[in-house]
């Protein structure tokens, strides 16, 4: 009996260590927009009747086709840093939400941003640099994880 509980205790951290990693805002990541439409350069809300589950979390697609074509391939679409607004990650070490409506695609990899009350860490990603920030965020995302 304590060998099952042993391992009901470590499946549930390892469940709730993967979420940690994501951000589940409106229990979704991305918020529930459609991580797919992103590579096509739109920001499209996902539609309940299309959803997977991936590493623990849910994803919404507005599409079967999106739904698709991201259970084919899921690592292609996640976002960088568990969906964390990258500029956050990469100067500040910081998991701070973000506006889904707001992107890039850099390198095959979708990146997040907050844009709120006239911050917009888009621009601030490009202006400041953004293959500099890029590498100190791939960094302290690493670092992250390890604190858990």
């Amino acid at each position: 009996m304590k060998k099952f509980t042993l391992l009901i205790v470590l499946i549930s951290f390892s469940v709730l260590g993967q979420k940690n990693n994501y951000n589940l805002k409106k229990g979704f990541v991305a918020e529930g927009y459609d991580v797919v439409s992103y590579f096509n350069n739109k920001a499209e809300k996902g539609d309940k009747m299309f959803v997977s589950t991936f590493d623990g979390v849910k994803f919404k697609f507005s599409s079967k086709e999106h739904l698709e074509m991201f259970t084919k391939s899921p690592k292609k679409y996640i976002p960088a840093y568990g969906g964390y607004c990258a500029y956050a990650i990469g100067a500040k070490a910081e998991k701070v939400s973000i506006d889904p409506k707001t992107f890039e695609i850099r390198d095959g990899k979708l990146y997040l941003f907050y844009n709120s009350w006239g911050i917009n860490t888009l621009k601030l990603w490009q202006e400041e640099g953004a293959e500099t920030l890029k590498n100190k965020a791939d960094k302290n995302w690493v670092n992250i994880i390890k604190k858990g």
